[in-house]
């Protein structure tokens, strides 16, 4: 019975994994950074701390993916085209328009 309700909740896991969308840049780089986090760590919990391998790749991965995620919202927020009020707002405060000059009163 056991066996049975680990396969339901591995092929149910699977399933809703493949429903979604496309991956967002911040969802590339938490798996990336997850992975190379949880090989970092797991080797350097391996050779520096001496048997701590399954800590190092849990703490490493963890670490990876949050440091991922986060760099890869920041390529997501710099590819999104300029909101138009940005451009506006240079035009605002131009020297050469003569609404805010000083000495024409």
């Amino acid at each position: 019975m056991r066996t049975r309700i680990g396969a339901v909740v591995l092929v149910t896991g699977l399933l809703a994994g493949c429903a979604s969308g496309p991956l967002t840049g911040r969802e590339k780089g938490a798996l990336a950074g997850g992975a190379l986090g949880a090989g970092a760590g797991a080797l350097i919990g391996k050779h520096a701390v001496k048997g701590h391998t399954v800590e190092g790749a849990a703490i490493g991965g963890a670490a990876g993916a949050l440091g991922g995620a986060i760099i890869g919202d920041q390529y997501d927020a710099r590819s999104q085209p300029r909101d138009r009020y940005d451009d506006e707002r240079t035009d605002r405060y131009d020297r050469y328009d003569d609404r805010y000059d000083r000495y024409d009163r």
